[in-house]
């Protein structure tokens, strides 16, 4: 029950974006097509999971004044390998997601969870809280990607979901929506329709 609870708690109650507010930069940068944002979700939970993963297994022995970097380097690591891994075979997706693969690193909801959980968890408790909270980072990246990329281009994964005679009849995809201050705005639509049916997230 406590691990069900690990992978699905940070879907809604816990979500990393919408209720910790955390992984925001690249929410918002990586979301204006489908594709780069389902490979990025994929690089965090996998990032998160295994990181979580080793420095769990270490964390008797890491020394408390360097844990911090001994966390920066497992992350780097990592990053670096999936970063590798998708200009390997996806080369075109990692050239859309630009440095945003590399800043990884710098995603808030890594260091998180390696401090506020796996250096005092086991590692099997860890490896299922890292692949919980990059669930719940991707679940509203490709929220919000397919938001954008439907009204922005009229498209879902290249796939033309607009029909062309609503094109014929004045309809136009609407600019806005690739842009990330509409990223943004997004985000907080989605917030709020959360809050609406979560009513005990209001009180956090």
């Amino acid at each position: 029950m406590k691990n069900l609870h690990l992978l699905l708690n940070p879907l809604n109650d816990e979500n990393p974006i919408t209720v910790q507010v955390l992984g925001i930069c690249s929410a918002l940068a990586v979301t204006v097509q489908m594709k780069p944002a389902i490979v990025m979700a994929l690089s965090v939970t996998v990032v998160t999971a295994f990181s979580n993963l080793i420095i769990s297994l270490g964390r008797n022995t890491i020394p408390p004044r360097i844990r911090i970097i001994i966390q920066l380097v497992v992350v780097a690591f990592l990053v670096i390998v999936v970063d590798q891994i998708l200009k390997a075979y996806v080369y075109d997706v990692s050239k859309k997601l630009s440095v945003f693969v590399g800043l990884i690193i710098t995603n808030c909801i890594l260091m998180g969870r390696l401090e506020a959980f796996a250096m005092s968890n086991k590692p099997v408790e860890s490896f299922l809280d890292g692949i919980g909270n990059g669930a719940g980072y991707g679940l509203i990246l490709i929220t919000l990607s397919f938001i954008r990329e439907l009204f922005g281009s009229g498209s879902v994964l290249g796939y033309q979901l607009v029909p062309q005679s609503f094109y014929d009849h004045g309809y136009s995809d609407n600019g806005m929506m690739i842009l990330p201050p509409m990223a943004l705005i997004t985000v907080g639509i989605i917030i709020w329709i959360q809050r609406g049916y979560n009513r005990k997230l209001i009180e956090k």
